[in-house]
């Protein structure tokens, strides 16, 4: 017997069976990034026998606070590729699939098919969308996992239950539609601590170990919640919806996948917003007909003592009213949000409005020189 595995094969239940069981077993991972790379590290020594990863990302050094995978030599280099081959050298017996592009609706129903399971260590909702809905027309189960700042989710969809004839639950019971792109903010927005994804993804790793060998109870009709600040976590049982979205191949082919999240629906006729600099912004908010709004969320820092007015975007929606007749200037973390506000606000009130390009993150740095 290989020594390599000896300390999970003297697990009471474990044993040759389960070990056998990784050794067959085809794993997808979707995503190197901060979840992707622990979940593929503790599958690989665990001894999954083959396993896909997928990503069209370079590391990048704003990673490498949570993508331990990677180091600062390697900066600019392709995610995949040098996870195959770190991976290939840590376990040699185990095989490596690199696909250094995106999970797209044209290649995802070919690539899933090839696979036992996925692991979903992406960032984007309609990532998870995509995932969901071609893992539920071939009827494969998939790991779900989410941080933001100092929490994170972790939840199992779509396994096929031998003894429950019922629609298996899936992604769409517990989120039927995606967030408007401006309603939850970004990692790269409202930050996280590093060790935040990896112990996220440590647990996508242990579901997967847990599917694949049948032993235990997998995190499957949860939805696990962990407060990193609080060293606490809960639980949401996940029912199916009343009236479930029906996936077959008509609503597969007609979603798309690309753009749904985009634009928020209730205002398909959006306006081009002109996105000031810092120089031009800080001569703007001299002006008393300019009204700075502040679109980040209550919690969100730096606090900043410069805005008009704090209407997070999550409450913009009955906000818009309360604005001033003056010309608007948004302004969120990254500036990303604030162009969203700006075309909402645009639409709703036809006032000039201005979206501060890279946000705080640009006024910031540039105050520091």
């Amino acid at each position: 017997m290989n020594d390599r595995y000896i300390r999970q094969v003297i697990l009471p239940g474990f044993g040759m069976a389960a070990q056998e069981k990784l050794l067959a077993a085809k794993v997808l991972i979707v995503g190197m990034g901060g979840l992707g790379c622990p979940a593929l590290q503790y599958l690989v020594a665990a001894g999954v026998g083959t396993i896909g990863i997928m990503d069209a990302d370079t590391v990048s050094r704003s990673n490498l606070h949570r993508q331990l995978l990677f180091n600062t030599d390697e900066l600019g280099q392709p995610k995949v590729k040098l996870a195959a081959e770190k991976m290939k050298a840590q376990n040699p017996s185990i095989q490596v699939q690199a696909y250094p592009y995106a999970l797209t609706r044209s290649n995802a129903a070919e690539m899933i098919a090839d696979y036992d399971l996925v692991i979903d260590a992406t960032d984007q909702f309609m990532s998870k969308y995509l995932i969901n809905d071609v893992c539920v027309l071939l009827k494969k189960p998939w790991i779900y996992g989410a941080v933001s700042q100092y929490q994170g989710q972790l939840s199992v969809f779509n396994l096929q239950l031998d003894s429950d004839s019922a629609e298996p639950i899936h992604y769409r019971d517990l989120f039927p539609v995606s967030p408007a792109p401006h309603e939850i903010a970004s990692c790269e927005e409202g930050g996280v601590l590093g060790v935040l994804p990896g112990i996220i993804g440590t647990m996508q790793a242990a579901e997967a170990i847990k599917i694949i060998t049948g032993l235990g109870h997998t995190l499957y009709g949860r939805l696990y919640n962990y407060d990193l600040l609080q060293a606490s976590g809960y639980e949401i049982n996940i029912v199916k919806q009343r009236d479930p979205v029906k996936i077959d191949q008509v609503f597969f082919e007609t979603m798309n996948y690309d753009t749904n999240c985009e634009m928020p629906e209730e205002d398909p006729d959006m306006h081009d917003i002109e996105e000031i600099n810092v120089g031009t912004f800080m001569q703007l908010r001299k002006d008393p007909n300019v009204f700075v709004l502040d679109v980040r969320e209550k919690h969100e820092y730096p606090p900043i003592d410069f805005a008009d007015a704090q209407i997070p975007m999550s409450e913009l929606h009955t906000g818009i009213s309360m604005l001033p007749e003056k010309s608007i200037c948004v302004i969120c973390h990254q500036g990303i949000r604030s162009v969203y506000a700006a075309q909402l606000i645009k639409a709703r009130r036809n006032l000039t409005v201005y979206s501060l390009k890279g946000g705080l993150t640009a006024y910031f740095k540039q105050e520091s020189r």
